[in-house]
């Protein structure tokens, strides 16, 4: 496990975001003003949404898959029941990072799709937003942030992918049948 804080450093370090969830309707939206203040830091940020062709005078892109070059990480900014189906497009995608957005309420973060990334090698920030971390933070997220850490919906630390280990070169895992009830290698 690492902090949060630590993880948090670790997404805004890439420079490619795509943000999920960003609404034609801009106003008080969480994903578009994730979308705007890291568009404002400087980030190429790419909007993401399948119903959508231009979202604030920008390209808007209907899957993961559409945008050019790929992206470096990704916040889910749409529902939690959607939330499944985008992080199975980001572990084909080859995406290692992606942060699950939350405020007050269960904004996107979903149980099944954080265990689903974390089992195909993805780094899951399950809550908050990147907007309360330096260098896209302001003072009013800072706040947000320390209210959210006591209440729980920004975690205090982010669990570590689970990658399978290959077998080493030349050798197989004993099949199946082989093994006996307490993983030891059947006579």
């Amino acid at each position: 496990m690492q902090t949060m804080k630590h993880a948090a450093a670790e997404f805004l370090a890439g420079k490619r975001v795509a943000v999920t969830g960003v609404s034609r309707r801009p106003k008080d939206h969480g994903s578009n003003v994730v979308y705007q203040r890291l568009r404002q830091r400087g980030y190429q940020v790419f909007a993401v949404n399948p119903n959508a062709d231009q979202i604030e005078g920008d390209p808007c892109y209907h899957d993961l898959a559409s945008v050019p070059g790929g992206v470096d990480w990704v916040v889910i900014g749409t529902k939690p029941q959607t939330a499944e189906a985008t992080m199975r497009e980001c572990a084909d995608l080859g995406i290692k990072r992606v942060w699950m957005h939350r405020g007050p309420g269960a904004g996107s973060v979903s149980p099944a799709a954080a265990e689903y990334g974390r089992q195909h090698g993805i780094t899951v920030i399950e809550g908050g937003c990147p907007c309360m971390f330096n260098p896209t933070a302001d003072p009013g997220h800072k706040a947000m942030r320390f209210v959210f850490t006591l209440t729980g919906n920004v975690p205090r630390r982010v669990l570590q992918p689970r990658t399978p280990r290959p077998p080493a070169p030349g050798h197989s895992p004993p099949a199946p049948q082989d093994v006996g009830p307490h993983g030891r290698q059947s006579r």
